[in-house]
């Protein structure tokens, strides 16, 4: 099927943490691949590996110094071949994460471009002169911390970086880098993935004239724990010229049928529109952005998130994720609103895996899996030890999936690169698998009603307008229409409805008795129409 991406659901791998099976503690493609079964039965569409590229792992991968090989410590791009026959052979799709705004300082063409202003590669990365007196030429900051400028005695010249010093940016206003990154994206679909998550997608331009960011407009009673989101970025990233780039990415996918694309909307600042922008027609098939990674858990925010989405962007599609390896897993973000974890994390899949989009889950969220508590000492990620104790870091969110109560949860027959701890060896696979109730088995269940259901994997989502907590909304598609009924708070509550049968599905602690439906605390309710919808808190 062509769009095969509409309405799927994408499960994203961090291979780093999710099977080892080599035993030095770091997972690796041939364990990806021996648990690639989980994700399949599980009742996902695709799989996205996060970055398993040669790097020097500053950044944990998204330091790139070879586009077209594999890391040691993850395998060979034989063990690779071997992932995406198996991928296909259960029918799961296979997308890998491309990085490249920048790249590792170590990558060959860094290293030939610092060394003088005359060689071949001397303008694939953004130099700038100093101002004359010698600070770099205006106030862009890195989103890991100080200025985006890092001075070099060699070419005397500052060069950009937007995220670590060790992370330079392409130069995407030279043809030949945009060249080269064409040939890296059909290196691998010549081998056959089936699309690309593209990393900061709004960040490969910048502005020619390295005019200043605004201060952000946003009023604050007191500074962030990270400058860099102190700024309104409006000259270092999100330049029109990308969506050129958006559109050469099309036609590059366009010759390779039933291939997709997804970017990371990297933004504070309009960021729903900006999804609806690069996904118009020509340009990526999906786009994602941290709006639903917060810690708003209101029906008026998720009302507002897909309506201005579809309203603003009728031609666009957008892909929700609640969670990724960049933030706080919701299980804990959004512990406050659920009578028990396990609640609010049935709730949490349910309500994702009823919107209208393409979905997106992070490994570990199907079991309830919360965030792990790290002392400075474990971490090894840059953002997290350079702005301790908050913003929180990465590692958090990052730790092994954990398979079973075993020392390590299955993951490792080593010592994991990052701990594995009591409360996250409390909730794994083998002690959810077939049992009625579990996390992991409402999933599937959810998965499979989605699946099977032409409104929620198609259909259009209109709104009733109704109080906090409830939310409550209609899929219609081809003559399927589905009420969804969410009670986003511990909290019982009820409404009174008509035009409809009893709960159908994977609802959870909802009972229509008459005309009223009973929620309890993180109910959710599905309901077949059959006749005119009133529904009244």
């Amino acid at each position: 099927m062509a769009e095969w991406w509409r309405g799927s659901v994408t499960y994203q791998v961090y291979p780093r943490s999710f099977q080892d099976d080599n035993g030095d503690g770091v997972g690796d493609l041939k364990g990806i691949t021996r648990r690639l079964d989980h994700i399949a039965e599980l009742g996902c569409d695709a799989v996205w590996l996060s970055p398993f590229f040669t790097s020097p792992m500053l950044d944990m991968g998204y330091d790139v110094s070879n586009y077209t090989d594999v890391d040691p410590v993850f395998g060979t791009l034989a063990d690779f071949d071997v992932l995406v026959a198996r991928a296909h052979t259960l029918g799961l799709k296979v997308i890998i994460d491309q990085v490249l705004n920048h790249c590792s300082d170590k990558h060959a063409f860094f290293a030939e471009s610092r060394k003088d202003r005359t060689n071949d590669k001397s303008d694939w990365f953004i130099w700038v002169d100093p101002r004359p007196d010698g600070t770099p030429p205006c106030n862009w900051l890195s989103v890991f911390g100080g200025p985006a400028f890092t001075w070099d005695a060699r070419r005397k010249q500052y060069y950009m970086h937007s995220f670590l010093p060790q992370q330079p940016d392409f130069n995407y206003r030279n043809p030949a880098v945009v060249d080269y990154m064409e040939s890296v994206l059909r290196f691998w679909l010549d081998r056959g993935v089936d699309g690309f998550r593209f990393d900061t997608v709004n960040y490969f331009y910048k502005d020619a004239l390295f005019r200043n960011d605004a201060a952000d407009y946003k009023v604050k009673d007191q500074p962030d724990g990270n400058p860099y989101y102190m700024q309104y970025h409006l000259f270092s990233k999100n330049q029109p010229e990308n969506l050129g780039w958006m559109e050469r990415i099309r036609r590059v996918m366009n010759d390779y049928p039933g291939t997709s694309t997804v970017g990371e909307m990297g933004e504070a600042h309009h960021a729903i529109a900006m999804m609806g922008e690069y996904t118009a027609p020509g340009r990526l098939h999906q786009c994602y952005s941290f709006e639903m990674m917060g810690y708003d858990y209101t029906a008026a925010f998720f009302r507002s998130r897909i309506s201005d989405f579809f309203t603003g962007a009728p031609n666009g599609w957008p892909m929700w994720a609640f969670s990724n390896h960049d933030v706080v897993r919701h299980a804990s973000r959004w512990a406050e609103h659920g009578v028990s974890q396990d609640a609010l994390a049935k709730q949490a899949g349910a309500l994702l895996l009823s919107f209208q989009g393409s979905i997106c889950l992070w490994e570990g969220e199907e079991i309830g899996q919360t965030d792990t508590e790290l002392s400075l000492e474990e971490l090894t990620d840059p953002q997290g030890i350079n702005f301790w104790p908050e913003p929180i870091g990465r590692d958090n969110t990052r730790t092994p999936m954990v398979w079973d109560a075993s020392a390590s949860g299955g993951f490792t027959t080593g010592k994991p690169w990052l701990p594995v701890k009591a409360p996250q060896l409390a909730r794994n696979v083998a002690s959810q698998k077939g049992v009625a109730g579990s996390v992991l088995e409402h999933y599937r269940a959810m998965l499979a009603f989605r699946s099977g259901s032409d409104a929620l994997m198609k259909g259009k989502t209109s709104f009733f307008d109704l109080p906090e907590p409830l939310l409550a909304f209609t899929r219609e598609a081809q003559g399927e229409s589905v009420l969804c009924v969410f009670n986003l708070s511990p909290e019982a509550q009820t409404v009174t409805l008509t035009g409809v049968s009893a709960p159908i599905g994977p609802s959870l602690e909802a009972s229509l008795i008459g005309k009223s439906l009973m929620l309890g605390p993180n109910a959710v309710a599905y309901l077949a129409i059959n006749g005119h919808v009133e529904i009244k808190a």
